[in-house]
């Protein structure tokens, strides 16, 4: 097997680890879209070794051990043209500007090869810039990315040309970005969120805020436009782009993005937790079923022309609903 037909992995398992876990249930817990099932397999392949020695599925993990996993990486499908409808906002010869729905994969991956923003791109436009592929997963004309879950404003490249000035500019954060979240708490009026994104040690489908040089440098800079009780609409605007950056750092101090299941914005977190409120909350957040993020607005000069752009799109519904909602029940 080549190199490059491989992926390795390292768990070290910490020194207070004391969970008793056997060694197929520890690592499913730290591979993303992995099952139990596909992990007894790879086990029983030989695929991997603790402290050096093949390991069994139903051997216990200890404190310390060290444990290696190999994962054979099947080469990716070519994306295929779907026709899915799409929201365009603006498009000419070198760029298309969509507006994401919430619920849809940005581009193909592991469980997710159709129904993607790339698939229904490449329906609507034909071909797209490719020189944003990488060795895992194809994907063309994407010069950046918005979570399934978070709806709104995304520019694709349509040349590499026009690929390759826009990822210049989101590299060197030259990119004008606003979001509209709707948080649990009462943030102060504006201010700005600093510190290290990385992936939790606790849970590796998740990321953290990690010591300084233990991740990438991430700012997020807000304003408060609108207080319920225990509740807050602000507006973000990013200074860097990290994975889940905005439902990290906001988690981080306090304040979890209404609605994600993934950071704990999923059930009341500050107030009555009885009764009715509570009752119009589960239902709320049931209706939304996903976070309240919503990417605003999107600002940077165009990448042939140089003439200023700038796209705004109004939150979706189930968005608006919720902020319905909280005017109505939930004045400050």
């Amino acid at each position: 097997m080549e190199p490059n037909d491989i992926t390795r992995i390292r768990l070290d398992v910490p020194k207070g680890y004391a969970e008793n876990q056997r060694l197929d249930v520890y690592i499913t817990q730290f591979i993303e879209n992995a099952t139990r099932n596909k992990v007894q397999e790879g086990i029983r392949d030989g695929f991997v070794q603790v402290n050096g020695r093949l390991g069994k599925a139903s051997q216990k993990v200890m404190a310390g051990d060290a444990v290696d996993i190999i994962l054979p990486k099947p080469p990716p499908p070519e994306a295929e043209p779907e026709n899915i409808p799409l929201d365009i906002l603006f498009e000419d010869e070198a760029l298309v500007i969509v507006n994401k729905p919430a619920g849809m994969v940005v581009h193909p991956a592991f469980g997710n090869w159709s129904g993607t923003m790339v698939n229904a791109l490449l329906h609507h436009v034909g071909t797209l810039s490719d020189m944003d592929e990488d060795e895992d997963v194809p994907r063309p004309g994407i010069v950046h990315r918005l979570d399934k879950d978070t709806s709104g404003v995304m520019v694709v490249a349509k040349t590499d040309t026009a690929h390759a000035k826009l990822a210049a500019r989101f590299a060197r954060h030259d990119i004008d970005r606003h979001y509209w979240a709707v948080v649990w708490g009462t943030p102060p009026a504006e201010g700005t969120f600093t510190g290290d994104i990385g992936r939790s040690r606790a849970d590796r489908k998740k990321m953290a805020v990690v010591p300084d040089g233990e991740g990438k440098h991430a700012v997020t800079h807000f304003k408060v436009v609108e207080y319920f009780d225990h509740l807050a609409l602000i507006d973000i605007w990013l200074e860097t782009g990290r994975t889940h950056q905005i439902r990290v750092h906001f988690t981080h101090h306090g304040f979890p993005v209404f609605g994600d299941r993934q950071y704990g914005g999923d059930s009341v977190r500050f107030g009555s937790n009885t009764g009715a409120r509570k009752s119009m909350f589960e239902n709320l957040m049931a209706a939304l079923g996903r976070q309240c993020l919503h990417a605003r607005m999107l600002g940077f000069p165009h990448p042939t022309t140089g003439a200023p752009l700038r796209f705004e799109a109004e939150p979706p519904g189930d968005f608006r609903h919720v902020l319905d909602q909280l005017r109505r029940f939930c004045a400050p």
